[in-house]
């Protein structure tokens, strides 16, 4: 499984996410043969929303991000059986055969920051260009945008986020940008761009719901701000050392907020129509793993947690610099804790199930 570098990824975690999705959409319901149904409330680089695919789920992936809507597009929208990938092959070795020329972003992310070497920048101002001269309908312009954002992941020079650039060039930038055919998933799937909430008000029932969601005052829109621009092509006024977008300004959810992210939270998992909730937080949230435990109750019954220790992202291990490339300040931890909780009937036999498959503790 292929996707950009995340914050808050769930790449260890999929499998054991997949694994509760199953075992609650099987509880209690022996020889079922319909279709099982799953959403992905904040679906961000879609990991787990293709984890519930492959595994049979008729997933709807959701995120506010264009970046992400442009990934569910391509990875959970679509089904591969249908993509004609000899067509899609040309159209790439097209798109790589151009010219580079230099635009936006050659000038914003490679010259006025350093997420990307300029030949690589200039590579991707040609093919965003082109690219919507290439693309054949929605679907494919999704997976050409998912290639695009993929190959400039593969040559940028930061640690993950785009708020800060590395001192110097880190070595996969000086690699040529090329684009692949991402690995695309059979089975169907829906793409949704909205405000959580406002889907789970909206949504039909599905058998499971998965809730990831911001924990604390950081925005993914301004970590991700370089990959929002490239799929929406809109060239916005950038602002900073880090040449954020003008919206980074304004653009935030409820849940970066102390005083509203419990408001927001608490309605959701009111709210959302799922006969199983899974929710995944971290030790550096807001809120403690007895409150989510306690609201999760009330809103679904029964409650079952499994801790997940895990590194911290690649930035917080390198420590912290200031702008002539100092060491400054001393990291508190390089070392996370994750909680999976799964609400919803027989919620604790379902834990117990996945822990004995898997040899993980229940907390």
């Amino acid at each position: 499984m292929r996707v950009i570098k995340y914050i808050g990824s769930k790449r260890i975690l999929v499998p054991r996410i997949v694994a509760l999705a199953q075992a609650a959409a099987a509880h209690g319901r022996p020889g079922r043969r319909r279709s099982i149904t799953a959403c992905d409330l904040f679906c961000g680089t879609t990991r787990v929303a293709q984890g519930l695919k492959r595994a049979g789920f008729h997933v709807t992936a959701n995120d506010t991000a264009w970046y992400a809507e442009m990934l569910a597009t391509a990875y959970v929208a679509t089904d591969s059986r249908k993509v004609r990938r000899r067509a899609l092959e040309a159209k790439i070795a097209r798109l790589n055969a151009l010219p580079g020329r230099r635009g936006y972003a050659t000038r914003t992310f490679c010259e006025e920051a350093r997420y990307f070497q300029p030949a690589n920048g200039r590579r991707i101002d040609a093919i965003r260009a082109e690219l919507e001269n290439v693309a054949d309908g929605p679907a494919e312009r999704a997976i050409l945008l998912t290639a695009l954002l993929e190959a400039a992941d593969r040559v940028d020079s930061t640690t993950g986020l785009q708020m800060a650039c590395l001192k110097a060039w880190a070595p996969r930038s000086f690699t040529r940008l090329e684009l692949r055919l991402p690995d695309l998933i059979a089975g169907r799937g829906a793409a949704v761009r909205m405000d959580a909430n406002a889907l789970a008000r909206a949504m039909e029932p599905v058998d499971v719901a998965y809730a990831d969601p911001p924990y604390n005052q950081h925005s993914y829109h301004s970590n991700y701000h370089a990959w929002e621009t490239i799929v929406r092509n809109d060239s916005p006024e950038a602002y900073g050392v880090a040449r954020k977008r003008a919206d980074c300004r304004t653009t935030r959810s409820a849940y970066n907020s102390r005083k509203l992210a419990w408001d927001a939270l608490s309605a959701l998992v009111h709210d959302v129509p799922a006969r199983h909730l899974i929710v995944s937080f971290n030790d550096e949230g807001f809120f403690t793993r007895a409150a989510i435990t306690r609201l999760l109750a009330d809103a679904k019954g029964e409650v079952a947690t499994m801790p997940v220790a895990h590194r911290r992202y690649v930035g917080a291990r390198i420590g912290i610099y200031n702008p002539r490339g100092e060491k400054v300040g001393r990291v508190s931890h390089v070392t996370n804790h994750e909680f999976l909780f799964i609400a919803g009937p027989g919620a604790l036999q379902i834990a117990d199930q996945v822990s004995a498959s898997s040899g993980a503790a229940r907390g």
